[in-house]
């Protein structure tokens, strides 16, 4: 069955202020209406598992949602994170942080990780995506252009696979390219047939 028949009555609310993903769900055809802005703690406890710090920050985006949901309502939020040597990376508070994030993951292999809840006001439905990419080494100008010119305060380790530096540095990826800009389409429209 298509997905589209199956959601003709529903209201997805996407919880997000990602222009990324807002692009994502449209590419996928699903339609959605977009959450308005409101506050989230997004502090995690020291002592967690980096791989479980996505999964844990979208449960807390969706419990933060301020509004009820209604019967024919479907809730989606998400949090992407780099980890590297189990070393967390979110988004750069600064342009001095976003270079520094982006030579800790320059040379080496990191992990993307989105973690994704789907909530109803009967049941709630979490998963997340793993992506490995390798980025070269590079070069102090490369990142100083980078960080000058693009916009990577609003990215998980201060980059976007989908801008220059993803085109010129990305040697290779194992998973879903969709993940690396911070929303597994294609495993969410397999999930949102579950609901």
């Amino acid at each position: 069955m298509l997905l589209h028949s199956k959601l003709k009555d529903k209201t997805i609310i996407l919880a997000s202020a990602s222009p990324r993903r807002r692009e994502l769900m449209a590419m996928a055809e699903l339609p959605f209406t977009l959450a308005d802005k409101y506050e989230v703690d997004e502090t995690f406890p020291a002592d967690m598992p980096a791989a479980e710090v996505p999964i844990y920050l979208a449960m807390k985006k969706s419990c933060a949602y301020p509004h009820p949901l209604g019967a024919n309502d479907i809730l989606i939020t998400a949090d992407t994170v780099v980890i590297v040597n189990e070393d967390v990376i979110g988004k750069p508070v600064d342009e001095k942080d976003a270079v520094r994030m982006i030579h800790k993951i320059s040379g080496v292999a990191h992990d993307v990780i989105t973690g994704v809840v789907i909530r109803t006001n009967e049941k709630i439905h979490q998963f997340d995506a793993i992506s490995k990419v390798w980025l070269r080494k590079l070069e102090d100008e490369e990142i100083d252009y980078y960080v000058e010119k693009y916009a990577p305060m609003d990215k998980a380790g201060a980059y976007g696979i989908q801008e220059w530096i993803g085109c010129t540095a990305i040697e290779r990826i194992e998973g879903s390219f969709y993940n690396v800009m911070g929303l597994p389409i294609q495993k969410l429209y397999q999930e949102l047939k579950k609901i």
